[in-house]
């Protein structure tokens, strides 16, 4: 998961986004799975675990090394997939088993027949998907009738490009308060998350995601916007003040029948 973006440059003429999350999978593999990344134990997984808790047939779009895979095969899944356009993040999920099925395939290309799945979850994948209408579209052609869409975003709002906790001292007497970036201003930045590491992302108002799952008939039935977890705010100190301000949206949609 992102941390609040502090700026970044103009996507532009970069490094392709592919070639980029194929040389930081790495990273990825290292700081956020296999308990390395509270967000993910104390939040993520358990959200994933309950919203998929029924579902017998499940895609994982985006499903980078395969944790949230591995969780539906937990939570009793009985045939999983998880589709990813990396090699590396591939092959590392193949390397760590765990019950899925995984294929090679751009969220927006899925080699899947109709109606195949009842459950579809994507995960922190959306921020970094150009054609976010396109990838919807397959979602819900690859969705049975009365299917579960669990979606999970760095919130739209709140964690927009150029948003960040301000702890003004100028100011007399002094200020704290979060700053939300331009947040109707559609943009893609490569931000430098780590030193050395890029990753590319792109911003969209929340508008464009629900209506978007409108036209497609994936209607929302739940949303949670969740307070930073305890272990994250262990780790993150500097963000503690501004514990009250999510980091993650959960949306969860339901394919209408025809």
């Amino acid at each position: 998961m992102s941390a609040p973006t502090q700026g970044g440059d103009p996507a532009g003429a970069r490094p392709d986004n592919l070639a980029l999350w194929e040389a930081h999978a790495g990273w990825w593999q290292e700081h956020f799975t296999a308990g390395a990344d509270p967000e993910y134990t104390e939040q993520i997984l358990p959200l994933a675990a309950t919203w998929l808790d029924g579902a017998t047939r499940v895609l994982e779009v985006g499903t980078g090394e395969g944790q949230l895979a591995r969780e539906a095969v937990r939570a009793g899944a009985a045939f999983v997939v998880g589709a990813d356009l990396t090699q590396a993040q591939i092959a590392e999920a193949v390397r760590r088993g765990g019950g899925p099925v995984y294929l090679r395939a751009s969220a927006d290309g899925l080699p899947v027949a109709d109606a195949t799945f009842d459950a579809v979850v994507v995960c922190l994948v959306f921020e970094h998907v150009d054609d976010t209408e396109a990838a919807l579209a397959e979602v819900a052609r690859v969705l049975a009738p009365g299917g579960r869409f669990v979606f999970f975003l760095n919130h739209p709002l709140l964690q927009t490009p150029g948003s960040g906790w301000i702890d003004d001292q100028i100011l007399d007497p002094p200020e704290q308060y979060w700053r939300i970036g331009p947040y109707l201003v559609e943009q893609a930045v490569v931000e430098e998350v780590e030193p050395g590491v890029h990753i590319r992302f792109v911003h969209r108002p929340l508008s464009r995601y629900v209506n978007a799952l409108a036209r497609l008939g994936l209607v929302i039935e739940h949303m949670e916007e969740p307070a930073p977890p305890p272990g994250f705010l262990a780790r993150a100190p500097e963000y503690v003040d501004a514990a009250t301000i999510p980091r993650l949206l959960l949306l969860v949609a339901r394919k209408l029948a025809p």
